[in-house]
């Protein structure tokens, strides 16, 4: 009896055994059908001529732009326009930064709101109605928590010393904020020097400078800063030169003590 069992186990574990060695094999089957049907759409997909790889080219550069765009506009509004309104409205620099302040908030609400639609399929009134809540508890506090790090913290990998950093909060909110915002895809830029007095120039060997706008300025605030440019070769360089012109500031590359990027604000 014990024996008749034994060899009905046995039975059972080889059937076992052959559903799995068949599911194996089907599971296997199904992977390479799988496969085989998605090269053959990729080679149905794929451009035949270098017009076609051409044309595909200039639509994935394009996409890349555009997604670049609607990634960098909320920072552009933000630091573009208290520059301007700086400039060529009130020459309060907090009125400048909260009016920029606000069109940002304004860009993200879209944004969100946007984002909200598509997930929600709300649209009309519906969507009219995401907007207040979206602006209250989204878009507000990302503008003010931005501001508040961009104003007052300066990470010690991007001051060349301790004196870079004690001057920090002394640079024109502007500038701060286009320095903290240029960080964010450049995380090694080196701010070599901020803050001056007249001292400073006998001691870098150099002829004291009575207009240099690394002085605290009239209005209290130290207006330029200088950038590292050594090691970090032409196209960054340039890049971050252009940035800085894209958003109002001047920028001159020369050298004192050692080739660097000078930039102010007027």
């Amino acid at each position: 009896m014990s024996e008749n069992r034994n060899v009905r186990a046995k039975r059972k574990f080889c059937r076992m055994d052959s559903v799995a060695v068949r599911l194996e094999r089907l599971k296997r089957e199904v992977q390479k059908d799988w496969r085989r049907k998605w090269r053959q759409k990729l080679r149905k997909a794929a451009p035949a001529n270098a017009a076609e790889w051409r044309a595909l080219g200039a639509q994935v550069l394009s996409a890349i732009g555009q997604v670049a765009l609607i990634i960098a506009l909320p920072f552009a509004v933000l630091v573009r326009g208290s520059v301007f309104i700086y400039e060529h409205g009130t020459r309060s620099v907090w009125l400048a930064v909260l009016t920029a302040a606000v069109l940002t908030a304004g860009v993200v609400t879209a944004y969100a709101v946007w984002i909200a639609r598509k997930f929600t399929k709300r649209g009309g009134r519906g969507g009219r109605a995401l907007v207040m809540p979206l602006a209250k508890w989204v878009a507000l506090p990302l503008v003010v928590f931005y501001c508040s790090y961009s104003l007052l913290y300066l990470a010690n990998v991007n001051a060349k010393a301790g004196p870079v950093r004690a001057y920090y909060r002394s640079v024109h909110p502007l500038l701060r904020l286009a320095l903290s915002t240029l960080i964010l895809v450049d995380r090694d830029m080196l701010i070599t020097d901020t803050g001056r007095v007249p001292e400073d120039y006998g001691r870098m060997g150099l002829p004291a400078n009575s207009r240099t706008r690394h002085y605290k300025q009239a209005d209290g605030w130290i207006h330029a800063v200088d950038l590292r440019t050594t090691g970090r070769g032409f196209i960054k360089n340039r890049g971050v030169q252009v940035y800085f012109w894209l958003m109002g500031f001047d920028t001159r590359r020369h050298v004192g003590t050692a080739d660097h990027l000078h930039v102010e604000l007027n």
